[in-house]
């Protein structure tokens, strides 16, 4: 028999000109059962439109192409025109591709870039084609992540989404070699209107109860790229050890440090500080901060450039990284590892006695890092507790750089940076991929050092690129809307707080009402509702600045690793200061909106799977603790229930309506309060309450409890006001409708508030798998 593949009837045909399924069997050796394999390739290839069916059930290669067929986006012009090409074309065997241009009225046109997918609809046009896009296909808009089950006597994969848990049938023949409790990806199949809807299993990731599962159910749900193709791998791995060449400066006598989390892998980013000489700055200082050189690795058009930008990022979960760039360039070639000689963009920056920055100048140089430091040594020995290797450092490195981290910090206290109190918490993982407990991530002022350093080079990079007139990435993040700052004002009331009457204009005025707050047993609820007011960060090359910042220039430049807008920064810098090689092309600068708008769309794909996945962890972590009762505060108050976290663990869940036993519940949306319209039981946003564990859904990543106690939950120091006219206990038939009541007043006067009552027993459970409100 000979061997059955893509290329062997492709060459048949092509020699032949047209050929019978009998005729390609047999001139392939392929009998009986054999032949099965044969029918579904032919299919397969007629499908794509790489062979066509004529006249006498014979096969043939196409004279022309089809009217819908998928395309695979290859160039954008430097006049904007995009091009593709079929995405199975094989050029020797079917000869160049024709010219397709998609049509610039097409849906999606604006965010498509060379390697995107689309379903098309052609037309043939004198001497090229002009598609029509139907829809996106580089997504997995069409497949599910589930457990493979048994339901109604059939197989079937219930989904992990805690939004829903569908169940689609899988027959036989689409298990595709999953078993009973097999976590599968899957491809929905298309239906008749009013059939059951069906799968069919394209990938199996583990089994059920695998903790090694958890990270990568949360990437592939939310579309992430697991594995590197073998040619970027192959790419990646040939590069050159850096050297000293055209356009560089040699930096290495300068005593720059990385500082960095005690199980980082890579280091993209070294410091160094010292005070000005200059005796025009008196009480100024000179910074240098100096970033891997990403862009002398990462080309234009490159295997390893079309790969990073399809990523946009890398993804941080509890167990693993989903990098950027392969290993070979983000754990050595582009980490800055110490004593070792890499290449680096850096910016020396001048800052005043205020902080604030006087000059700054860009260099293209090559560095070797003096030492791998930690967050953790360098504030133990600025707080006198140095070890052998910081003691050195001390006067050279560390106080200098605490000294100008100092200036740094009075600058922006002085512009009114918008400071959350949001405690990170750390979920900690075994090395068998079990979660052992969760920790709050230490903050010392080593960190915040950092965090300054960086933010004063982001700065200078969209200033000097604002200056050159060159293109810019830019990170925005604009005003919050007015309805977000009126829900905010709303929502500040109950805690007897104020918001500015009028629109909320600078990050100042927000920094305010946090500083009230401090201290309080709410504020981090009011740091929580803060957060959930301001507008989305994302990429643009129009600059509106950065609002939480309270800064008019900002880009982010310090990660080119795991950012693919910081390495379009250093490109467009490299370009604009004519430092070389790796400079931003002419067909980048055309489709820069596109790869904004891709960035910040990989950008969010990338922080929902790094939620699903903690909360993952933590449903696991928690499996064996039904019933036993915890701590919880109030974090969200809906309709269908309370939204609970646990002081121990930051776990989160849902106290459902049914589970408020005796009562009907007024959602008031004013107070953020659920109230009992018998009894007047109060549970309130923010307010503290015992509950019960009662189910966990490891796989789904959710929680349900009760309360422990029947005492309803306030906040300590705040008496809820129940005025008449707002909400009244008593009042049986209070409408959130419009129009008059029985009592003759109008209905209009309760808007913002809802009824509820939990369930009677048996009630079909309709908050089972609700999302969580962040």
């Amino acid at each position: 028999m000979s061997e059955l593949s893509e290329t062997t009837v492709l060459e048949l045909l092509k020699s032949a000109g047209t050929l019978s399924k009998n005729d390609l069997a047999k001139a392939l050796n392929l009998k009986g059962d054999d032949r099965i394999p044969l029918k579904d390739l032919l299919h397969d290839l007629e499908e794509r439109g790489l062979i066509v069916k004529a006249a006498g059930q014979v096969y043939g290669l196409p004279t022309g192409l089809p009217d819908v067929l998928p395309l695979t986006v290859t160039e954008i012009t430097l006049d904007g025109d995009i091009l593709a090409a079929p995405q199975d074309w094989n050029a020797e065997l079917q000869g160049e591709a024709p010219r397709i241009e998609i049509q610039a009225d097409a849906k999606d046109h604006a965010t498509l870039a060379p390697g995107n997918a689309v379903l098309a609809r052609l037309r043939k046009m004198a001497d090229h084609y002009e598609a029509k896009i139907i829809r996106r296909i580089d997504t997995d808009a069409f497949a599910v992540i589930g457990e493979v089950i048994k339901h109604a006597g059939h197989f079937g994969v219930r989904t992990l989404s805690k939004r829903n848990q569908d169940i689609y049938e899988l027959a036989q023949v689409n298990l595709n070699g999953a078993s009973l409790h097999d976590i599968v990806k899957a491809e929905i199949l298309p239906a008749r209107r009013g059939a059951s809807q069906k799968a069919s299993v394209t990938e199996v990731l583990g089994r059920a109860g695998d903790p090694k599962i958890i990270s990568l159910v949360a990437a592939h749900e939310s579309g992430l790229r697991i594995n590197f193709p073998e040619a970027v791998v192959r790419e990646a791995e040939k590069m050159p050890r850096p050297t000293m060449g055209e356009h560089r400066i040699d930096l290495r006598n300068i005593p720059l440090v990385t500082i960095d989390g005690e199980d980082a892998r890579d280091f993209d980013d070294a410091v160094f500080a010292e005070p000005d000489p200059d005796d025009a700055n008196p009480g100024g200082y000179h910074l240098i901060v100096a970033i891997a050189d990403v862009s002398y690795y990462v080309r234009p058009g490159s295997a390893l450039d079309t790969e990073a930008f399809k990523r946009g990022n890398s993804t941080y979960f509890p167990d693993r990284v989903l990098p950027m760039l392969p290993e070979a360039l983000s754990n050595d070639l582009c980490s800055i590892k110490p004593k070792e000689d890499r290449h680096c963009l850096a910016v020396h920056m001048w800052i005043d006695k205020t902080g604030q920055m006087k000059k700054y100048k860009f260099v293209r140089g090559l560095m070797k890092s003096v030492a791998r430091l930690t967050y953790t040594r360098v504030q133990a020995a600025y707080d006198g507790r140095p070890d052998a290797e910081t003691e050195t450092l001390m006067q050279p490195v560390i106080l200098p750089l605490y000294e100008a981290y100092k200036l740094l910090t009075k600058a922006r206290r002085n512009r009114g940076t918008l400071e959350l109190e949001l405690p990170e918490r750390k979920i900690v993982v075994d090395e068998a991929g079990n979660m052992t407990g969760v920790t709050l991530r230490e903050r010392h002022d080593s960190h915040k050092l950092i965090e300054e350093f960086m933010v004063l080079a982001n700065v200078a990079s969209a200033l000097a690129l604002n200056d050159k007139k060159a293109p810019c990435v830019y990170r925005v993040h604009d005003r919050p809307s007015f309805e977000k700052i009126e829900n905010l004002r709303t929502y500040l009331a109950t805690f007897n707080l104020s918001a500015p009457r009028d629109a909320i204009d600078e990050p100042a005025q927000m920094a305010e009402i946090l500083r009230a707050a401090h201290g309080k047993p709410f504020a981090g609820l009011i740091s929580d509702a803060m957060l959930r007011s301001q507008m989305q960060a994302h990429y643009a090359t129009d600059n509106i600045g950065h609002f939480g910042l309270a800064l008019n220039h900002y880009a982010h430049f310090t990660s080119p690793i795991r950012r693919y807008a910081d390495l379009l920064v250093h490109r467009s810098l490299i370009k604009a200061y004519g430092f070389g090689e790796g400079g931003l092309s002419d067909e980048e600068q055309v489709i820069l909106d596109a790869k904004c708008e891709h960035i910040s769309i990989t950008e969010r794909q990338s922080m929902e799977a790094e939620r699903n996945a903690v909360d993952r962890f933590t449903s696991a972590f928690m499996a064996d603790k039904v019933g036993a009762t915890f701590d919880a505060q109030i974090s969200s108050v809906t309709r269908f229930g309370l939204f609970v976290r646990l002081a121990d663990t930051g776990a989160d869940g849902l106290v459902p309506m049914r589970s408020l036993d005796g009562d009907f519940y007024v959602h008031d949306e004013r107070l953020h309060a659920l109230i009992g319209r018998r009894t007047g039981r109060v549970y309130r946003l923010g307010a503290k309450l015992r509950v019960e564990l009662v189910e966990v859904s490891p796989l789904a990543g959710g929680m349900l409890f009760r309360p422990a106690d029947d005492n309803g939950a306030d906040i300590p120091g705040f008496e809820l006001q129940v005025q008449v006219g707002h909400f009244d206990p008593n009042d049986r038939f209070r409408s959130n409708r419009d129009g008059p009541r029985r009592d003759g007043k109008n209905r209009s006067e309760s808007r913002g508030k809802t009824e509820s009552r939990g369930p009677k027993k048996g009630r079909r459970d309709k908050d089972k798998g609700k999302p969580k409100r962040r």
